[in-house]
């Protein structure tokens, strides 16, 4: 077997064990990995629009307003102004911010108990890896 077969075979062996667990983790917290990264990206990026929601996750704008209205029913997102009439940006509630955290603290938990063996440097190339294989893909 090629070196990058045997990349891709491992990438997609990890990431549904990892997505399933996630969300078993997430549902401590009654959430999934969808509305979790929708938070982690407010969070860590200000006030997005849907489009910029849905050019990070990689999902059609309907499937973000769907979560995302689920997250205000959940009084976890509001809506502010935007720079025109029909752009909508989200930004988190308190109850959000809250809701932000505590789960933060469960996701960090799981992600540094399946890293464990894992060093810093060998997180930091595959990361480098990661990002270059993503820019290949989104040209």
């Amino acid at each position: 077997m090629e070196t990058f077969q045997l990349f891709f075979q491992q990438l997609t062996q990890l990431y549904r064990p990892f997505e399933s667990q996630l969300n078993v983790e997430l549902s401590k917290h009654q959430l999934y990995r969808a509305q979790w990264s929708i938070l982690y990206y407010i969070v860590n990026f200000g006030s997005p629009t849907l489009v910029e929601i849905s050019n990070y996750l990689g999902v059609e704008k309907p499937t973000v307003t769907r979560t995302i209205n689920r997250l205000e029913e959940l009084g976890y997102v509001e809506h502010i102004p935007g720079k025109d009439k029909r752009e909508k940006r989200m930004l988190l509630t308190v109850l959000g911010k809250m809701v932000y955290h505590d789960v933060r603290k469960t996701v960090d938990q799981f992600e540094q108990e399946i890293i464990k063996g894992v060093s810093e440097k060998e997180l930091l190339e595959a990361v480098h890896v990661m990002k270059a294989i993503r820019n290949n893909l989104v040209k």
